[in-house]
């Protein structure tokens, strides 16, 4: 069958199946299938190329598992993020595109704060519940003077970060985030987390996040879905070094709340909320252990 024809087939499959991008996710799955780059595989399709009968079934028994609402990640074992493509499947939360932001906001703030230190000086940066390692691993690859170091729960997902991390140099510890070593305390200038925060009683609308995606990963604990991201705040504030910054990961609805909650304790200063591309309100970070500065206001990013 010419290319072109699978993935309109494909395609009218997966949209009838309420897939939300089913041309592209048609696309993806070809071009994995025949091991090739989107780019070639349009112009496979504008040149009429044929799909050999061994390629055509098992893109089509993909398209049907992908019908199926199975992730397209977990079909292709991969997830695009930022410049790297991170191994993924069952039992790992998968990297979402707004997350690739924070990771912009970090680099930005270890650039400013290496502008202000010696030429030699070496960040230690740790990712507090990392997953797949999405946030280590970017600014390990993106910040190679850096340190880094990622904390996860999940034996499960500790199995897809050490893929992603050690090829980066990244140390991984399998623990929970609440309970870090006491040797690590005022230890490092830069805490990155993307914690679980959806409150209990909500269920995410998407069917590859309610059914595919770990709950460990997903609910944050409490009414408001905070717990977790309050246990972020008080493990970064044990680790920083005195004027070390923090950012968190959160919901929109969120924001308020914990500029607040940050801007209530005193050991904290320069709370500052941050958008993703699609101008939400998408993180907060603060500096830790830093004198307030009275009559500050908050920033926006």
């Amino acid at each position: 069958m010419p290319a072109d024809q699978l993935i309109q087939d494909a395609a009218a499959r997966l949209r009838a199946a309420g897939v939300p991008s089913p041309r592209v996710d048609a696309e993806i799955l070809a071009a994995h299938v025949l091991g090739v780059s989107r780019g070639r595989l349009a112009a496979m399709a504008l040149s009429g190329s044929a799909v050999t009968d061994a390629d055509a079934e098992r893109f089509t028994d993909l398209v049907a598992e992908r019908a199926d609402r199975i992730p397209l990640q977990h079909l292709t074992g991969l997830a695009p993020f930022r410049h790297l493509e991170l191994r993924v499947g069952p039992g790992v939360f998968i990297p979402r595109p707004e997350t690739e932001q924070v990771v912009q906001v970090a680099l930005d703030q270890l650039a400013s704060m290496a502008a202000q230190r010696p030429a030699s000086w070496r960040p230690r940066v740790v990712d507090l519940g990392t997953g797949s390692g999405a946030l280590a691993a970017a600014i390990a690859a993106e910040h190679p003077r850096a340190e880094v170091h990622a904390v996860e729960l999940s034996a499960q997902a500790v199995a897809w970060a050490e893929l992603n991390l050690a090829p980066l140099g990244v140390t991984l510890h399998q623990q929970d985030l609440r309970e870090v070593p006491e040797g690590w305390e005022s230890s490092f200038d830069v805490v990155v987390s993307n914690p679980p925060y959806i409150p209990a009683g909500m269920v995410p609308r998407e069917e590859e996040v309610r059914v595919h995606d770990p709950e460990i990963a997903l609910y944050g604990g409490g009414a408001d879905g905070l717990t977790m991201p309050h246990a972020v705040i008080e493990t970064a504030k044990r680790l920083l070094v005195p004027g070390g910054w923090f950012i968190l990961e959160h919901a929109e609805v969120q924001a308020a709340a914990l500029a607040a909650h940050c801007r209530a304790d005193t050991s904290l200063s320069q709370v500052s909320t941050h958008q993703d591309l699609t101008g939400r309100d998408r993180a907060t970070s603060a500096v830790a252990d830093a004198e307030p500065v009275a009559g500050v206001e908050e920033w926006r990013a």
